[in-house]
């Protein structure tokens, strides 16, 4: 069972704190529906460019790298000046790079436009900034809720977008599908007011760290504990394996539905299910934070991927397994972030929380971009998908017993 809450611990104010769950949650949807639906324009950016699927699936690589690098800069920037003005670059980020991919016709050029402009973007207005500002303003039992609450916004957004670029493109033409869908990312504009100024320093939590927590500390000594916390280091692994089982699937499901001989209809409805379950896997975690203990959570979900891929590799691949696939998939998708999210507030406080949890999500889409690459080099290699999947399965096993020796206490300052 987690630990009872720090006494003397004031109730935080409860309309403030929803206005910023609200307000980031929606971000999210926008920024990580439009992240997530990028691989429905694979295909399409190979025809239209005439590059081959290796050299797409690159661009689509770098972008998961630069979502990952993005987000412990960000996140320390958020810590120090504010969440509002880091999100309002991302949002603008995100917007050209998608306004301008339609115009990319070399891999260089979709390498800037998709992986560093548009995943950049999403980046700085993505998981690590509005999960600890979220997490700063609930009282520690509750931060599990908060973050599965903000969580839950970047697959409804998914739920949402996956179909839309899909009749988009039927019916405009991928090129225009995209660039209306960039669009999209200024409704997140009128948020900014929200999360204008929840930092570290206006948050009112010091008196919610753990004890021996990283809270006080400088950054560049927070992140040093950090990197000596040998659970931290077993966070980061683990999380490297989820990026690498995401990103794949985010990426190349699309193709893998096509491989299969299905029209691009059961496509956008498995990417649909992927964050409609999500938002149920997001929600649920969320809740069971409170009652369980995050390691074990986490060894779980990472166990429950690898068996739910090896039904699939031996069912036969109809559109009703793809879809039931699809639904398993989303939600254990991003269930992973409210624990690990968790589980580094619990070991170092919040104050410094977006960074370190940014730092972890670097890792995680290091993990990321060898999922997304690989993916494709496999495909333009043998022609199929089957060394990927074996390797993800063998991957869930590793991440699930990475989690076990994890301590779920205040990390202590190393002796001199």
């Amino acid at each position: 069972m987690p630990p009872a809450e720090p006494p003397g611990v004031p109730p935080m104010p409860v309309r403030p704190a929803w206005q910023l769950l609200l307000a980031a949650a929606g971000v999210f949807a926008l920024t990580m529906g439009i992240r997530n639906t990028m691989g429905v324009y694979l295909s399409p950016l190979q025809s239209g460019t005439g590059l081959p699927v290796a050299s797409i699936s690159l661009a689509f690589a770098a972008g998961q790298l630069c979502w990952g690098l993005s987000q412990p800069i960000a996140g320390a920037i958020a810590d120090r000046v504010g969440t509002g003005r880091v999100v309002c670059v991302g949002i603008v980020l995100l917007v050209i790079g998608t306004l301008i991919t339609p115009w990319m016709t070399s891999t260089a050029g979709l390498v800037v436009s998709i992986g560093v402009l548009a995943a950049g973007g999403a980046g700085m207005a993505g998981p690590s900034v509005l999960m600890a500002a979220g997490a700063r303003l609930v009282r520690p039992g509750q931060r599990g809720l908060a973050t599965g609450f903000v969580n839950a916004g970047g697959s409804l957004g998914q739920l949402v977008m996956a179909p839309a670029a899909i009749a988009l493109t039927a019916t405009q033409g991928w090129a225009l599908s995209l660039q209306y869908l960039g669009l999209l990312a200024l409704l997140g504009l009128p948020a900014i007011a929200v999360l204008k100024g929840h930092n570290a320093g206006t948050a009112g939590t010091a008196q919610t760290a753990p004890p021996g927590a990283a809270d006080t500390l400088p950054l560049r000594q927070a992140l040093a504990r950090a990197l000596a916390t040998p659970s931290y280091r077993f966070l980061a692994l683990g999380f490297m394996v989820c990026g690498f089982h995401v990103a794949f699937l985010a990426t190349h499901l699309p193709g893998i539905v096509e491989h299969c001989g299905m029209p691009p209809a059961v496509a956008g409805g498995a990417l649909a299910l992927l964050g409609l379950f999500n938002i149920v896997g997001s929600l649920a975690i969320g809740w069971a934070i409170g009652r369980w203990r995050m390691k074990s959570l986490l060894a779980g979900i990472y166990m429950a991927r690898g068996g739910a891929v090896v039904l699939f590799l031996l069912a036969p691949k109809t559109p009703s397994v793809m879809l039931v696939f699809a639904a398993v998939m989303g939600m254990t998708f991003l269930s992973t972030v409210p624990p690990t999210a968790g589980l580094v507030a619990r070991m170092f406080g919040p104050s410094n929380l977006a960074m370190l949890f940014g730092l972890l999500m670097l890792a995680h889409q290091v993990g990321g971009f060898l999922g997304a690459w690989l993916g494709g080099q496999a495909l333009q290699r043998t022609g199929s998908y089957d060394a990927v999947w074996y390797l993800d399965v063998t991957l869930a096993a590793v991440a699930a017993l990475l989690h076990l020796p994890i301590r779920e206490s205040a990390a202590q300052p190393s002796p001199a």
